[in-house]
């Protein structure tokens, strides 16, 4: 099983930018799939989950409104779309996959510990 998150980069507040995060040895459509972020020396939090099956997304507080979570089965990947970005949003951004839960209602999909399949990660820094 392997996560392959990738689009991150230097944007200015305001811009966008769309993560993507490719799977292999599963299909992004079996299990719930989720994004999360770490800025430097601060906990790893969950920004958004989208379940197997039904589809439901959920997103964190912080990103409401800018963020939107979504997936390709034909090309396996699962996305992040970005806008309105915020310098607050810079850190590293990190998709995850429990690889036994269907739903991001039926566990702390926005916990990092539920989790034991994780991509290496990619920056997003938002600066001016």
């Amino acid at each position: 099983v392997q996560l392959q998150a990738s689009g991150g980069g230097l944007v200015q507040p305001g811009g966008s930018l769309r993560l993507s995060c490719a799977a292999s040895g599963f299909t992004v459509d079996e299990y719930a799939i989720a994004w999360f972020r770490q800025a430097p020396g601060k906990e790893r939090e969950g920004v958004s989950c989208i379940s197997s099956i039904t589809d439901s997304t959920y997103l964190a507080e912080s990103v409401e409104g800018r963020f939107t979570i979504s997936r390709d089965n034909a090309k396996n990947t699962m996305y992040l779309q970005m806008n309105s970005l915020k310098i607050e949003d810079t850190a590293v951004y990190y998709c995850a996959t429990t690889l036994k839960n269907y739903y991001c209602s039926g566990y702390g999909w926005n916990v990092p510990h539920e989790y034991a399949y994780w991509g290496q990660g990619t920056q997003v820094t938002v600066s001016s």
